[in-house]
């Protein structure tokens, strides 16, 4: 029996036009795309990046649907289903993508699924492509750069821990928070605290259509916003006049 194998493509930050030529080819030569599905049927971010390239008529698409849970018994038996699923096609030798915005290696669910693949089917092969991340999107679209010369930069995700956080901003000169629209007001009662305020920026959906920029995050203080949100931090910078 000769077995497929797993990809995870990495397909940019938002912007169609960020998928790089080993994506789109692989978009075009893979037998299945799967793809990270919303429980009500509703397309999901990854989805909508690659559309404008796949046509589901002429591909078989495979959509997968993510526990979004804490309860370890549902998680493992919903991963499991999700392995089987991807197993299922490797094993009738198709290759899949599985697409991922950003980069699969970076916080993405690709990096557990290659874990859960390795340990039910060590036989499969799973590569990866890399992708634009949405790290190096939201620097290039506020024009900031992540780091200079011998500078320390970070890619952090945020949580409710206030002294990680603060000891995070005190010992870098930039980071990308990700994850942070849950802990925003903490984090920018932190910017006030170590008057960082004009060194920060937040975006929504980076490089897409549905981007939006905060260089003023104090606008932010009570807002609620989507999870696909960062906020950069860059000493020295000020967010309103570039670098």
């Amino acid at each position: 029996m000769t077995l497929g194998t797993v990809y995870g493509v990495g397909v940019g930050p938002g912007d169609p036009e960020l998928i790089t030529l080993k994506a789109y080819r692989m978009l075009k030569e893979a037998d299945v795309i799967a793809y990270p599905k919303k429980r009500h049927g509703s397309k999901s971010y990854a989805y909508q990046i690659i559309e404008a390239f796949v046509d589901p008529q002429e591909k078989e698409m495979l959509g997968l649907v993510f526990p979004m849970t804490k309860d370890q018994d549902v998680l493992q038996d919903q991963w499991e289903q999700i392995t089987e699923d991807v197993f299922n096609q490797v094993k009738e030798g198709k290759d899949v993508a599985f697409v991922t915005e950003g980069d699969p290696m970076l916080y993405s669910t690709f990096i557990h699924l290659q874990r859960t693949l390795a340990a039910a089917h060590p036989e499969v092969n799973v590569k990866s492509i890399p992708g634009i991340s949405s790290i190096n999107g939201v620097a290039s679209q506020l024009n900031i750069p992540l780091a200079d010369g011998d500078d320390w930069m970070a890619i952090i995700p945020a949580t409710e821990d206030r002294e990680q956080m603060k000891k995070a901003l005190l010992e870098h000169d930039g980071m990308v928070f990700i994850k942070v629209a849950k802990v925003l007001p903490m984090m920018i009662e932190l910017l006030e605290e170590l008057n960082l305020v004009k060194s920060a920026a937040v975006v929504t959906k980076v490089t897409s259509a549905e981007e939006f920029i905060w260089r003023d995050v104090t606008e932010l203080k009570t807002a609620e916003l989507e999870y696909l949100t960062l906020m950069l931090v860059r000493k020295g910078a000020n967010m309103n006049a570039g670098v």
